[in-house]
């Protein structure tokens, strides 16, 4: 009894049963709808429309309007989909076109339960707006007889929403970032709703239950507004939701708190008068609270709408199998019938629940007196909005909405060489004039380090945009702040597929919080990418700081370039890491990245003062080739070297400029090349990447047989894997980060990962040893010595507390810079 209990549906209670107090959450029934007979009748038949469509793409392979008694073979070999979902989403969709047809709504849909895919392609079918973007897919017999075979089969569409599909934002393969998504996407777009369906499974991450506080950074004044609603059905995929076990109180009460006004919608037997009812209520609230912002009298603290939608999981579907129900539980999560290709009784069980939704009655059979054979008949279509860039998967806003940022002259914000600057500080201050030049079409988003990253220059021209606080609400504001690296991706994802540009600063160590979401935005970047109908977007651009390197002060646990890796991984054509060495480089970096579009863009640097090593015309040379050799640092100008130096960030680069110098006074025999390299991406076999050096260019650039001292700024298995398919790898030693940290000093933190002056230098003393007889001579002794001083300076530090004098003092190569000078 227990177990069949459990697979029960969770009825709601009864309203009387509700203080009074609570009453007002909930829509009365029996009188004050807003909905006509013919709109409920237009409803309900595209409701049956639909939900048949969604059915028949999970099983039928032939035979798609049921004009005979289906066989085995009408099955398809293969059961995918996701049938539980799709009867709740069908109702939303039904109901945002009614009242998008009444009002002249402009409404986005983000749908967080992305494997109901067939729910919404079989919307889009019937609304027309799958063949404007995928021409086979017409509005009769032929298009949906492939809609409904080609489901989850090869050439057809795939089974969960992706960029494939008209009108998404949002794949939702990975649950939790629906409503930030749809928060980021109302940014800047005053005339917009999103009506955003979470799932109650996907309601239990982590990454939905901090974005519900997304309105609180949403200025009615300057943006749209977000209509959640919370599709309440019971179950996942094998087990109860936290949600379904909620009752309606705990429900008001929860998010009551969070700021919301709530509306239950759960009288099935009224439920689409209930629906209508309840998003006309809730736009209502949306206008009442924009029009107070736009006039001038803000309310404080406003509390938005939210729907919460009770029905049964798989509603409309099978009941009851083997003696166990289906219908309300989560039997009917995927596929209800999974034998139907092998089972009569699963076969009949099949025909019956297609045939309960009389498809006869729903679809032209033939093509007499002008009707379209297969068409949707004409009473299911009232509720489709006449004009069709205002249908749900038409908007311009889902694909073809991108507006280039006025990206300004870098040169200016310049800093002359020889000084030290800080990359963080000189970017704040070029972000300021990007902000002053979009004050539309660009934000950033922080995990509330902006300060801490000193990037904070932006602050002279805008303000943090936080509507729940006293001080800033009603002030509009360009940054968003939230301690949630999960909202601050989603938002990013919605503000950039909806046409702008944001940037995305945090410390290094935290980024990888979104590591996954950020692949799921690149697997959909890949997808938008593929189809002939989706227009540019921004890049994501990512800017690490805060890094390893300097985080001696707060331990380990913030020491962790691992993002670096997650891009890499990436589809080529979509990742660039770049890892600019000085302010000036940094410069051209960021107004390239903020140009850029289709990327994703990580950018690392550092927010402590470093030697400006190149001038603001030598940056840009730089950052346009990728890699230079570094004349200054090198013994005649690199020409001929016995060894090669490579630097990759901009700390260890500063030990490789180090070690250069320290050869220099103590081996002046050794011939050294120096090589920085900015943008990752070279060092990649020709082809494997859009900006991989070509096998002659890199041998010019590396030498084709000298051996080439890496000091990198990650993991060395990343360089690793990049150089593999290069010939002649073997002569290549790489060191990085190795886990090795704690609060300690910053030249220790050098030290103790093996990328200090003193490591590369003794390296290059016997790589250069192999090719120049003078150095071999004494290459043990001074490799030997040169340890000998790094010992000396980690028991400096471990006696004193502190690193030596001058450890960070700017290299002075006197030679090159008279050389230069003449």
């Amino acid at each position: 009894m227990a177990a069949q209990c459990i697979d029960q549906p969770n009825p709601p209670p009864d309203p009387s049963q509700l203080p009074d107090s609570m009453l007002d959450y909930r829509v009365q029934t029996g009188t004050g709808y807003v909905i006509s007979a013919s709109e409920l009748d237009s409803v309900r038949k595209f409701r049956r429309a639909a939900n048949y469509i969604a059915a028949a793409m999970i099983f039928l392979k032939d035979n798609v309007l049921l004009e005979r008694q289906l066989t085995f073979d009408d099955v398809k070999p293969r059961l995918l989909g996701h049938w539980g979902t799709c009867p709740g989403l069908v109702l939303v969709y039904a109901h945002l076109n009614r009242i998008v047809k009444k009002t002249d709504l402009d409404a986005l849909l983000v749908v967080g339960p992305g494997h109901g895919a067939p729910a919404i392609l079989s919307c889009l079918w019937l609304e027309n707006s799958l063949a404007p973007f995928w021409q086979p897919y017409t509005r009769d017999r032929a298009g949906l007889t492939r809609l409904i075979t080609k489901f989850s089969a090869p050439g057809g569409f795939p089974s969960h929403i992706n960029a494939e599909t008209p009108g998404c934002i949002h794949e939702g393969g990975e649950l939790g970032y629906a409503l930030s998504v749809a928060f980021g996407a109302v940014m800047d777009n005053p005339q917009l709703v999103v009506a955003c369906v979470v799932g109650d499974g996907e309601a239990e991450t982590g990454p939905t239950a901090t974005a519900w506080h997304g309105f609180k950074y949403i200025d009615p004044a300057e943006s749209g507004a977000v209509l959640p609603i919370v599709h309440v059905n019971g179950f996942k995929i094998s087990e109860r939701t936290i949600y379904g076990c909620m009752d309606d109180k705990e429900l008001i009460a929860l998010f009551s708190g969070y700021g919301y006004q709530v509306r239950i919608v759960d009288d099935l037997g009224s439920i689409d008068q209930d629906l209508a009812t309840s998003m006309e209520w809730a736009l209502g609230e949306i206008s009442r609270i924009q029009h107070s912002a736009r006039s001038g009298s803000p309310i404080i603290k406003p509390r938005w709408p939210v729907l919460i939608l009770r029905t049964p999981k798989g509603w409309s579907g099978p009941k009851e199998l083997h003696g166990e129900f289906i219908e309300g539980s989560f039997r009917s999560h995927q596929v209800p019938l999974p034998e139907a290709k092998t089972s009569e009784e699963e076969l009949q069980m099949l025909q019956a629940w297609l045939s309960s939704y009389h498809p006869e009655e729903l679809f032209t059979i033939g093509s007499g007196e002008g009707a379209v054979d297969g068409a949707p008949v004409t009473d299911l279509l009232k509720i489709i909005p006449d004009n069709k860039e205002k249908r749900l998967g038409t908007r311009k806003e889902a694909y073809a909405a991108f507006q280039p940022l006025d990206v300004p002259d870098w040169m200016p914000f310049g800093i002359e060489r020889g000084l030290e600057a800080s990359c963080m500080k000189t970017i704040g201050n070029f972000l300021r004039e990007v902000i002053k030049e979009n004050p539309s079409t660009f934000r950033i988003f922080s995990p509330d380090e902006l300060v801490s990253n000193k990037l904070d220059a932006v602050f002279d021209v805008t303000g943090r945009n936080f509507q729940w606080d006293v001080t800033s609400s009603a002030r509009g504001g360009r940054i968003i702040e939230i301690l949630s690296e999960h909202t601050c991706q989603g938002m990013i994802q919605g503000y950039t597929l909806t046409g702008r540009t944001a940037l995305f600063p945090t410390y290094e160590a935290f980024l990888g919080i979104v590591h996954t979401m950020m692949v799921q935005y690149s697997k959909f970047t890949k997808m938008a990418r593929e189809t002939d109908w989706r227009h540019d977007v921004g890049s994501v651009n990512y800017l690490e700081t805060s890094t390893w390197a300097r985080q001696e002060h707060n331990g380990f646990s913030h020491q962790n370039p691992s993002f670096i890796g997650a891009v890499l991984n990436l589809k080529a054509t979509l990742a660039r890491v770049y890892l600019p060495p000085d302010a000036n480089c940094f410069l051209s970096t960021m107004a390239h990245c903020l140009k850029a579009k289709n990327y994703i863009n990580l950018m690392v640097g550092s927010k402590q003062p470093t030697s400006v090593w190149l001038s603001p015309e030598e940056a840009d040379r730089h950052c346009v080739a990728g890699a230079s050799v570094w004349k200054f640092a090198s013994v005649d100008d690199g020409i001929d070297p016995d060894v090669v130096l490579v630097g990759i960030g901009t700390e260890v680069t500063f030990e490789v400029i180090a070690a250069a110098a320290l050869l220099r006074k103590h081996l002046p025999a050794l011939r050294v090349r120096v090589i920085n390299v900015t943008d990752l991406m070279i060092l990649g076999p020709h082809g494997s990447h859009p900006h991989a050096l070509s096998d002659e260019d890199f041998d010019t650039l590396f030498t084709k047989d000298r051996h080439v001292i890496i000091n990198y700024h990650g993991y060395p298995i990343e360089v690793k894997g990049l150089l593999f398919g290069r010939p002649g790898v073997d002569r290549m030693s790489i060191e990085g980060y190795r886990e090795e940290g704690t609060t300690t000093s910053p030249f220790d933190m050098m030290l103790c990962n093996h990328v200090s002056r003193y490591h590369v230098a003794a390296a290059a003393v016997r790589a250069g040893a192999l090719f120049n007889q003078k150095v071999s001579i004494e290459a043990h002794e001074k490799a030997s010595f040169i340890m000998h001083l790094a010992q000396k300076d980690r028991e400096y530090i471990q006696r004193d507390g502190r690193d030596p004098d001058g450890t960070f003092d700017t290299p002075v190569f006197e030679d090159a810079m008279k050389e230069q000078k003449k």
